[in-house]
Order: structure tokens, then C-alpha cells, then sequence
């Protein structure tokens, strides 16, 4: 598995067990840090990993806006936590981050979706990232 996909394997991790825990990111993050310098069995959480999740946590609310605004007959509350995790760490990568580029992130997070989710997962994932980056130049101007 290349670096980058296992970066975003934990930060999708780390997203959801802060939804999970009702947790700030950060605090999530923090404690996959401590824990991977106190237990050897524990894989370091590396600068990517570390740059999506602060990343994400930065425009959280914009995100979470963004999902409900455009996932029609979604309320972001009755999401499976795993798919609202995946869209979150999708859209801040494709809408912030020009580092990857946009199909790679869609596929990275359908991918995510397929592995962890639902039958019915991927193609909501990919329809929802799809159409923000068919509105990213307005979505970032929008800020």
C-alpha cells in the first residue's frame, strides 16, 4: 500500500473515532501520536496523516456545511459515520489541498468507501466529491 493511501487510511481512521468519541480531531490525533511513540506495536502517524487531519479541522464547519448543502435527502446527522468520515477527508483534500490531484482523491476516498462502508457507499461518495470539484473554484471563493 503506497504512503499516501495509508496516510489517509488514518486520517479517515482518526476522523471517525472522533465522531465516534464526540471528540475534537485534534484530541484524536494527539492521542494516536502519544500512543505511537509509547507502543511499538502502534504504526507512527506521519506528516500527511498530521496534515489532513489539522488540515480538515480547520474548515470542519465549511465541510460539514458543504455536505449538508449539496447531499440531497442527507442530513448529516442520519449519515453512517463512516461515509460522512470519507466526505469530510474528501472534500478537504480536493478543495483545499492542490497537492493530489482531484481524481486521485475521489477514487482514494471511494476506495475508502468500498473497504469500510456500504454497498451503496462508493457511488455516494464519488457523486458527492464529483460534484464539488465540478464547483471547487466557487467552493473555495466562497470561504
Amino acid at each position: 500500500m503506497a504512503a499516501r493511501n495509508k496516510a489517509r487510511k488514518r486520517a479517515f481512521q482518526i476522523l471517525f473515532e472522533a465522531d465516534q468519541r464526540g471528540e475534537s480531531v485534534q484530541t484524536v490525533l494527539a492521542d494516536w501520536v502519544r500512543l505511537s511513540r509509547t507502543d511499538d506495536r502502534q504504526p507512527p502517524v506521519g506528516e500527511f496523516t498530521m496534515e489532513l487531519v489539522e488540515g480538515y479541522a480547520q474548515y470542519a464547519d465549511r465541510i460539514d456545511d458543504l455536505i449538508v448543502t449539496y447531499a440531497v435527502d442527507w442530513e448529516i446527522d442520519r449519515m453512517p459515520v463512516v461515509d460522512r468520515s470519507i466526505l469530510r477527508l474528501g472534500a478537504y483534500e480536493l478543495i483545499w489541498m492542490d497537492s493530489t490531484p482531484d481524481a486521485v482523491v475521489i477514487d482514494e476516498a471511494v476506495q475508502l468507501a468500498k473497504e469500510f462502508s456500504t454497498d451503496d457507499s462508493p457511488s455516494f461518495v464519488n457523486g458527492l466529491l464529483a460534484r464539488f470539484k465540478d464547483l471547487k473554484p466557487n467552493l473555495r471563493r466562497e470561504q
